[in-house]
This record gives C-alpha cells, structure tokens and sequence, in this order.
C-alpha cells in the first residue's frame, strides 16, 4: 500500500488541464504510477523506459508478470526510439488511425525493458487519442507503459470512480477526465509477420484496417491460451472483464436470444436467485428482471461498447446472484470487440441458432 490515491480534476487544486498534466507528470518522472483517461478505458501508467516503476504497475492490478504492457506515445520520435525495422504498411496505419485505438506490435530495442513484454521480442505500442493521455506522456518526457487501471481480470474502468474501486491506496493518482468516449479496449495488430496479424478486436473493426493495407489475419480466440501458448497481446491468457458475479451469455438471433433468456430467468427465480440483466434495448422490453442495465440500441454498437464495462461494474454491485448477458447484437465493426469481450467475461455460454 502507498497511502491514499490523489485524484487530479479540473477547479479543484488545479485550475486546468496543464496544471495536472505538470503535477501528473512529475509522479510519473519520479517513478510513480498514474491512472490516465485515454479514448478506449483508463490506463494505469508508469515510464516505460524504468522497470522498477513498471513493476508497481504489476504490483497494483496484481497482474500475471507474462501478460505483456502496452507502450504509450505523445509522437512517432518515440516510436523510433522504442522499436525497429517499421514496414512501410504500418506508416499507413499510423496515417489513417494515430492517434487513435490501434496497437501495433513492432520488434522492440534494447531500451526497452523486458518487464514490459514479457520477455518476448517484440513490444505493443499505440498514440491515445485523449489530450489529457498525450499530455501526460509530453509532461512526463517518456512514454508511458500502461494496461487498463483495474485490478486484473476485472471489467475494465471507463471512469475515474471505477478506477478508484479497484486501486485506491495502490497508486499514486488518478486524472479525472470524466467517462471515456469509446468504452473498450484497443485493437491490436502484429506488424512483424508478412501478413499483418488482428490479435485483439477494439475501437478499430478488421474492414477498417483491410482498407488501408490489404489482408489481415485474423490471429485471437474467444478463449483463454493453454499452457505452452504464447501470449504476444495484452489479454490473451488469463481471465479478463469478469464480474465477482456469476456470469451467463446468451448469443444468437434475437428471437432465439429473448426466449432462452426468458426461460434463464424463471429458472434462477424459482430458486429464489435475483437475476441481473445486462441487455439491448429490444431484448429488455421482452424481460422482467430484477435488476436491468441497458446497453443501448441493438443497431447502436458505438453506444452498446461505450456502456458495457459499466453495464457490467453497474449489475456486479447491485446484490445480484446472477447476470445474464444478452449476446444478440451486431458483430462488426466494433461489435467483434463487443462480442470478444462479453465471451471472455462469461462464466457460461449458451449460443442460440
């Protein structure tokens, strides 16, 4: 423990954004760890270039030490100073989506350290786009490793206060940006390969990127990694996005989805369960439960992905002994993230035809 985290927001002890991006800073420049907004969740900083301040990051989420950090960078001279041998392709990348939520895994220099990547040679690096995160990384004079600022396998935080029901007294402060704009993580794609490789889905769909550079393989799974794998993206191998509670996702066409879900709940009823619902807004008009949280619109994956760690956070404190998941929205763009992160959340899966 490390005493009480101090929380940086605007019109209290400091007047403006620079203000906090200065004080922030410091604690970053002096080893410390600060939770950040970016675009996609809070991230939970230290300078990448210091492993010691790197290993609080792991200390704080109670974080698996081969589970490998994502790099954060204010500008491309950083990115030159971190890896090597960039293709042509990731340029384009950059061009089209920095800052934004796009990872891209690139051969790693020496500088950087192994605590990092976990050993591997090779490091996850993106550009927020979120002037408090770019601010931070300029004010600090270093780029900022930083995974999601929750306690790990925990649903991811997309405000200040889920930061601080995680980690208060664990780090050292936390800027108060108000509730991010995307609401899940990065997409991650391997640049090292001859065909670029989607290893995570996030705020960025596979169209997308196939777009600007042409074929991309598909490389995640909607399960966690055996023993033996090799984990060469932030969650990959362990449990990530759970709630305490227990969890059940019901996928497949909507009607399919609102019956099997209608059943669910009259059976944990009669045991005398209370039930969570976290659903689209066509699924709950179908559903009496005894707690509801709506995501948004079947058709709105934007709305749907910027409430779903909060759908989550929302029921698993609401003395629920059960959430049922209502898995019938749309799966593009955005919504493979969507769907990747209500599987690896789930304790069960039920999928519907």
């Amino acid at each position: 423990m490390i005493g009480k985290t101090r929380i940086f927001r605007i019109g209290t002890e400091y007047a403006s954004y620079a203000d906090i991006g200065r004080a922030a800073g410091t604690i970053i420049k002096e080893g410390g760890t600060v939770a950040f907004p970016t675009e996609t969740v809070y991230g939970l900083g230290a300078d990448a270039l210091n492993p010691d301040a790197v290993g609080k990051i792991f200390e704080a989420k109670a974080r698996p030490p081969d589970n490998p950090l994502i790099v954060h960078i204010s500008s491309t001279e950083q990115l030159h100073d971190l890896v090597e041998d960039i293709p042509a392709r990731a340029f384009d990348l950059m061009d089209a989506f920095w800052p934004g939520p796009l990872t891209m895994i690139f051969k790693r220099k020496e500088v950087v350290p192994e605590i990092i990547t976990a050993g591997l040679d090779t490091v996850a690096v993106r550009m927020p786009d979120n002037p408090i995160a770019l601010l931070l990384i300029e004010e600090a004079g270093t780029p900022i490793a930083a995974p999601s600022a929750n306690r790990s396998g925990m649903p991811s935080p997309t405000t200040t206060q889920h930061v601080i029901s995680d980690l208060d007294g664990r780090i050292d402060a936390v800027i108060d940006g108000g509730a991010v704009k995307i609401g899940v993580e990065s997409t991650v794609v391997d640049m090292t390969s001859e065909t670029p490789v989607l290893l995570r889905p996030g705020g960025i769909g596979i169209d997308e990127i196939s777009d600007v550079i042409g074929k991309v393989a598909i490389g995640y799974l909607d399960r966690l990694l055996e023993e033996g794998e090799v984990a060469r993206s932030p969650g990959m191998r362990y449990t990530h996005y759970s709630p305490k509670t227990w969890m059940v996702l019901v996928s497949g066409n909507s009607n399919s989805v609102v019956d099997r879900i209608s059943k669910f709940v009259s059976d944990y009823n009669r045991q005398g369960l209370r039930v969570g619902l976290l659903a689209t807004e066509e699924t709950a008009e179908h559903i009496i439960a005894d707690e509801i949280f709506i995501l948004g619109g079947r058709d709105d994956i934007a709305l749907i992905a910027s409430n779903l760690f909060a759908g989550i956070r929302y029921l698993d404190g609401r003395n629920v002994d059960v959430i049922i998941a209502d898995g019938s929205m749309r799966a593009d763009g955005i919504g493979a993230a969507v769907q990747n992160r209500l599987k690896k959340a789930a304790d069960e899966e039920f999928a519907n035809r």
